[in-house]
């Protein structure tokens, strides 16, 4: 497995090559918030952290709860210590938390009747929030509430058949940046985007306690196998990439404050499934993954057009950055 760092595009280097020692699929990757330990799950049922600080690779800790593959992890922000979630086909979803150096599980919530796909914490802003997206069709969210205590509020028939991903809104209102400060805090309102196997895309934002869907996105053909609701500085537009089955990315963006308005642009069409997307820190960076086993990374130009500036061959390390000619013939 590797890690990436991207300098400015289109040069991009592999950084380092972890051994994880899973006996199975590795499904997912996630550094911390500084970037000095590696979660990795594993159809082998296994949750493992590393140390990968100096180059290195030392393993922290090896999870085991689950009874299924583990399809996926997620950090919490250090402000509330260290802690990790992850979920599995085994319809589980595990919180752990390390405490004086060693790695326990905190809470398992087992609300859900199928496997469950996707999990991700909240803006810490918000307090500590995890959305949880499963196979029947149910969005799960689970909020601490002090003293070991965790309120579930669960979205039922959220997608027909199954959801396979969820993803947070930033805490930023948009165009906050160029409007004028008025001094007082300003109302968020959260919202997370979900991807189902009816092949939508999903809005919700909580109102009085509740959650309520406000868009449905159409232009998939498929099931949408990932959404990723980009991060903000405040300007005025909200951007959200998607995958799926069929074999597209799209990048939907919104202008207006409201979040009434959404419009989709294709990024690329691949020649088999996209299993995930990720944005860079910075939003301006959008990296790809496929069935096609290459990891690719996109940027949008001054005219609006995406182009790929790279793209990563998974396992075997290799990368090359493509010439100015070549970056929209991906």
């Amino acid at each position: 497995m590797c890690l990436l760092l991207s300098p400015p595009p289109p040069q991009v280097s592999v950084i380092n090559t972890v051994d994880t020692s899973h006996e199975d699929m590795i499904h997912d990757a996630q550094m911390d918030y500084y970037g000095t330990r590696l979660a990795t799950c594993s159809s082998d049922r296994s949750v493992k952290i590393f140390d990968v600080r100096n180059g290195g690779q030392i393993l922290i800790a090896d999870l085991r709860g689950h009874e299924g593959p583990v399809w996926q992890v997620a950090w919490a922000h250090p402000m509330y210590g260290n802690i990790l979630a992850s979920c599995s086909y085994d319809r589980k979803v595990i919180i752990w938390k390390e405490e004086n150096g060693t790695w326990e599980k905190t809470y398992e919530y087992t609300g859900h009747d199928s496997s469950v796909n996707s999990v991700c914490w909240a803006p810490h802003d918000y307090g500590l929030i995890l959305a949880c997206g499963s196979s029947d069709g149910a969005i799960s969210l689970l909020s601490y509430t002090g003293d070991g205590q965790w309120e579930v509020k669960k979205i039922s028939n959220a997608h027909t058949i199954g959801c396979n991903a969820v993803s947070w809104a930033p805490a930023v209102v948009p165009g906050s940046l160029i409007e004028q400060p008025s001094g007082q805090k300003p109302n968020y309102i959260k919202r997370f985007a979900s991807g189902g196997c009816d092949n939508l895309v999903k809005i919700w934002k909580e109102e009085d306690g509740q959650w309520k869907e406000e868009q449905k996105l159409e232009a998939h053909s498929d099931w949408v196998r990932d959404v990723a609701w980009a991060p903000s500085i405040g300007l005025p537009t909200s951007t959200i990439a998607s995958c799926s089955q069929d074999g597209r990315v799209f990048i939907w963006t919104c202008d207006d404050a409201s979040g009434n308005s959404w419009s989709p642009k294709l990024l690329h069409k691949f020649n088999d499934v996209v299993w995930h997307v990720s944005w860079s820190i910075t939003a301006n960076i959008l990296a790809v993954s496929g069935g096609d086993n290459k990891v690719t990374l996109w940027k949008e130009s001054v005219d609006g057009l995406w182009a790929c500036i790279s793209d990563v061959n998974k396992g075997q390390g290799g990368v090359s950055a493509l010439p100015e000619g070549q970056q929209n013939e991906q």
